[in-house]
């Protein structure tokens, strides 16, 4: 492992050319030892959101917004309205009076918005006829407003009146929505994030623009926050930007190039694979980065500005969604129908000789780093870890779009296979109905 991380490429090339790593039956990290399928969509599922401790969401190409006891996987609601795909969901907890609850919006291909009570099952309330289609929610509840991404920028207040609006002039419109300090907004628009700022006017909204950030070179797939004072967004060749939130300014700019290069005739055949180097996801704890690229992994440290581990080859297929755990642990879903779970685990540095060869896999675009054994001149190596992987949990039979972490309650996955898998701890599971058994024998006198 040394060897091919501090390596030359012809080491590095020779691994990465190995099929994706595999792990055994035995997976003693590995909790998620018991699963229920849940069955009721009929088309893709592409959407989970959390509710509530014991409720969760779920919605795809179907139109239809299900929700579900994550403790039983009762199918509690059926909410039925949208006539073509849902293409974004999200909660919004309301005040109303005494009571405090918590709502869903969602938005479909047929130009619609609408706001559910996922106790009743109501739709209540519904805005038609949008200029375009919905492809981003974010929901400020502290404002009492949401903001709504397409080929415009909408403000809406919780009984989903217009507040403000502004035209976005990207062919492919809004594709993510981020909230910044000082009331602002970033909205990423193809190869641009826009800034934008909501201030309060009487009983209004309003929305203006203040800058285009233009630092990428293509598309932009993912658009995060980090903490309170930074964000990053990653594009489809490959590049990872770290943001300054309040001054917007490039902190930090990687391109991670992982394709191998290619002969002329196999460019003329199309071997070369540009998807295997975008960044399909991104996700962080606030300490680091970790970004989906291709079928790869990417964790970048963001106190030390660099790469603290990597597989290039972390699933069969390109990675749909990512979450950090903690700073040692994390988890992704493919197209390759699986979920895997990774550990984070130091790298044992020896006193040999190195070449430039983990460096070199990456152009670093405006500033490059020194290679070669860990020193006090050379410091990034000390930070160095390996990716391992510590569980395989396969049970769908299509792409696995995202999951959902349930703390207690386990994982929710979703996948084009129409289903969504409820994993649980298998040892909690046994000792709960133990319990349960034990206290109706109880109450029955058979004890």
């Amino acid at each position: 492992m040394l060897r091919w991380i501090l390596g030359g490429r012809d080491a590095q090339s020779s691994v990465e050319k190995r099929q994706v790593l595999c792990i055994g039956e035995e997976q003693p990290k590995n909790w998620f030892t018991e699963l229920q399928v849940l069955k009721g969509h009929f088309d893709i599922v592409r959407f989970l959101v959390q509710i509530d401790d014991f409720r969760c969401a779920s919605a795809g190409d179907d139109g239809l917004v299900l929700v579900w006891n994550v403790e039983t996987g009762e199918r509690l609601q059926e909410l039925r309205g949208h006539s073509q795909q849902i293409t974004a969901i999200a909660t919004f907890a309301c005040s109303d009076g005494p009571l405090r609850r918590t709502l869903l919006i969602s938005a479909s291909s047929d130009r619609s918005l609408s706001l559910w009570d996922p106790d009743s099952g109501n739709r209540v309330q519904m805005v038609s006829d949008l200029q375009s289609s919905v492809k981003c929610l974010l929901v400020l509840e502290r404002l009492g407003i949401f903001v709504s991404g397409g080929e415009e920028v909408c403000v809406w207040s919780k009984d989903f009146h217009l507040q403000s609006h502004r035209q976005n002039h990207s062919d492919t419109g809004v594709t993510a929505l981020i909230e910044l300090p000082k009331n602002c907004l970033a909205a990423a628009a193809d190869k641009e994030i826009a800034i934008y700022r909501l201030t309060a006017t009487d009983s209004t909204i309003t929305l203006s623009e203040l800058r285009r950030l233009s630092d990428h070179q293509d598309q932009i797939r993912a658009l995060i926050n980090v903490n309170d004072g930074l964000f990053a967004s990653g594009s489809h060749a490959g590049e990872l930007i770290l943001w300054d939130a309040v001054e917007w300014n490039v902190l930090a700019y990687e391109h991670i190039l992982w394709e191998e290069p290619c002969s002329q005739a196999e460019i003329r055949m199309g071997s070369s694979k540009p998807s295997e180097m975008s960044v399909q996801h991104l996700s962080s704890n606030g300490r680091l980065v970790l970004a989906a690229v291709g079928s790869g992994l990417y964790v970048y440290s963001v106190l030390s500005r660099t790469v603290v581990a990597y597989r290039k080859v972390a699933h069969d297929s390109n990675v749909l969604h990512t979450v950090l755990l903690s700073d040692s642990e994390l988890m992704s879903c493919s197209e390759d129908g699986s979920v895997r779970m990774w550990e984070l685990q130091d790298l044992p540095l020896q006193a040999e000789p190195a070449s430039a060869g983990f460096f070199g896999m990456w152009n670093f675009g405006r500033s490059s780093k020194p290679a070669g054994p860990p020193s006090k001149k050379n410091p990034e190596l000390l930070n160095l870890k390996t990716l391992e992987l510590t569980g395989d949990l396969i049970g769908h039979s299509g792409p696995v779009q995202m999951f959902v972490g349930l703390q207690e309650n386990g994982l929710l996955t979703c996948s084009a296979d129409h289903l969504l898998i409820l994993w649980k701890n298998g040892e909690r599971q046994s000792r709960q109905r133990s319990l349960a058994l034990f206290r109706k024998l109880e109450q029955n006198g058979g004890l």
